[in-house]
């Protein structure tokens, strides 16, 4: 009887720091990854990665109590030149074929300033797996959308060396330098979806 006293107490006490945690899963397509970076050092490229899924898992009494993972397909980079595209994925980058997907996985939630977040975590491209820092906005406020669904957002922002990835292709230029920077930067916007919620799905 005892035991069950206590474990009644301890369920009672667990509830509220349960009911404060909740469960967002990205939409991928309403999400977005982009990257830049300097070409031939007179101008940048652009393009952009698929969001593959991610889950955040966010603590509504301590936000630095929460965690962030995320999947990138590294098969759809698009820069809007096919055979740029096709160089990109193959060997001399990020050789798709071996390693198809880009993940993240925090260690870390720091609050900086007012709806500001830095998140630290392991990012693996290219078989290598190395610290970042994400600077990240958000996220914004809940908003139902016309299914029911509870909606929030964030976007993010690091600088990374390709090199320490692995990906060490260039090529020099006759004028001195080389065709590709080193420096990428990457930028993600993500449309999180709360878990649980009764209203259906968006149909897509």
């Amino acid at each position: 009887m005892k035991t069950s006293l206590k474990s009644a107490v301890a369920l009672m006490f667990a509830l509220p720091s349960m009911a404060l945690a909740s469960t967002w899963k990205v939409d991928e397509s309403h999400s977005n990854a982009g990257f830049a970076i300097r070409h031939m050092m007179v101008s940048n490229v652009n393009g952009s990665i698929n969001v593959k899924s991610g889950t955040v898992n966010l603590d509504d009494k301590d936000v630095t109590k929460s965690t962030v993972e995320a999947v990138l397909d590294a098969t759809s980079i698009n820069t809007g030149n096919a055979k740029r595209d096709e160089h990109l994925k193959a060997p001399d980058f990020f050789d798709t074929a071996k390693f198809p997907e880009i993940t993240f996985k925090s260690t870390k939630v720091q609050k900086a300033g007012a709806g500001k977040l830095k998140v630290s975590g392991d990012l693996t491209m290219h078989g290598v797996t190395k610290p970042v820092v994400l600077d990240v906005t958000g996220p914004s406020k809940e908003s139902k959308d016309p299914w029911g669904n509870t909606r929030t957002g964030v976007t993010a922002s690091t600088k990374l060396n390709r090199k320490d990835f692995g990906l060490t292709y260039n090529q020099a230029l006759e004028t001195g330098g080389v065709a590709v920077g080193e420096e990428v930067t990457v930028s993600l916007d993500l449309s999180l979806v709360k878990q649980g919620d009764a209203a259906a799905t968006e149909k897509k």
